[in-house]
């Protein structure tokens, strides 16, 4: 591999690993000082739960949908700013 390339690849992984961490930061800071600012996920209305004696069962589709919806955003704007 050149070493332009070697340079290039390194420079966006490295703004990428960066753009994470501060995620990461940013989200844990999130929970730190407001803990109850998720207790939603997973208590949407379109999300299945179900329990008959030792048995339950929860199949979260909206919040899998929703997640999915941010996550694919996030990606495309990282995507298209980097």
């Amino acid at each position: 591999m050149p070493k332009k390339k070697l340079e290039t690849l390194f420079t966006y992984m490295g703004k990428i690993l960066i753009l994470i961490g501060l995620a990461i930061t940013g989200l844990g800071l999130i929970l730190y000082y407001f803990p109850d600012a998720f207790r939603w996920i997973g208590k949407l209305h379109g999300d299945y739960h179900k329990q008959t004696g030792n048995i339950s069962i929860h199949f979260p589709l909206a919040t899998s949908l929703l997640l999915s919806v941010v996550l694919s955003f996030l990606i495309w704007l990282i995507r298209r700013f980097l």
